[in-house]
């Protein structure tokens, strides 16, 4: 029976551990944040819109950081962020596709 006891006390040891590296990077709930500016559109179809938005709560209140949006999207739309801590590449520079390329 002691040997079961010691076990099971390794294995809950090492469950709670992943959920600690998992949760430093999502939050619990989602954290509301309000976009300030459209960068531009990426994708490989133009789906998704970057924006910069300010942090409204959490551990990194007032932070401007760029994400990444797939949906319509316009300034002073409010999202529901899953994380904070992750931020989005910036784009890169326009190239111009078509004739003149």
């Amino acid at each position: 029976m002691a040997g079961n006891k010691q076990k099971q006390t390794k294995q809950v040891q090492t469950s709670s551990s992943a959920s600690k590296e998992s949760s430093a990077l999502l939050s619990e709930s989602a954290v509301p944040g309000v976009v300030e500016a459209i960068v531009g559109r990426t994708g490989a179809r133009g789906e998704v819109t970057q924006v910069k938005c300010r942090i409204l709560g959490g551990y990194d209140r007032g932070k401007v950081m760029r994400r990444n949006v797939k949906g319509p999207v316009r300034k002073k739309d409010v999202l529901m962020l899953r994380e904070t801590q992750i931020e989005a590449r910036r784009m890169k520079s326009k190239v111009a596709k078509g004739v003149f390329s």
